[in-house]
């Protein structure tokens, strides 16, 4: 796992930055003037049902977990792989996305019957989010 010796050239003012160009993606993605409205139509939800949605801190800490983890990856990789500029990172974070996310998306949106709409946005979050993660990432390497 030489790979995985690339955790101690991370650098990590550029994971947290990535983390929080991811959540600040998100938090403008899914505003109701933005695509919100659309996705909330999609899988069949109003903005009163996800203000009353149980769980609070328990929604938001595996999200925000899941979001921190896939920036620490990312810069293991792009480090290990030596794509040490902006255009190099957010191209590495575009294909990433692409294969994983967007494919896990066509997967389970699919096998669950939830309308294609879901899966365009969710994924063109997911390709956005880790393009500009990337990008980050890869210029301060």
């Amino acid at each position: 796992m030489d790979w995985l010796s690339h955790i101690s050239q991370i650098n990590w003012l550029a994971v947290l930055l990535a983390f929080v160009s991811s959540m600040v993606v998100g938090f403008v993605w899914y505003m109701p003037s933005v695509l919100g409205k659309r996705w909330m139509q999609a899988i069949g939800k109003t903005e009163e049902d996800l203000k009353n949605i149980d769980g609070g801190v328990g929604i938001w800490v595996p999200m925000m977990l899941a979001s921190a983890l896939t920036c620490v990856l990312l810069a293991v990789l792009i480090s290990a792989l030596d794509l040490n500029t902006f255009w190099a990172g957010a191209f590495f974070g575009i294909i990433i996305a692409l294969v994983f996310r967007a494919g896990g998306h066509v997967i389970h949106n699919g096998f669950a019957g939830r309308p294609t709409a879901v899966t365009v946005i969710d994924s063109g979050h997911d390709v956005v989010a880790l393009a500009i993660a990337g990008a980050i990432i890869g210029a301060i390497q």
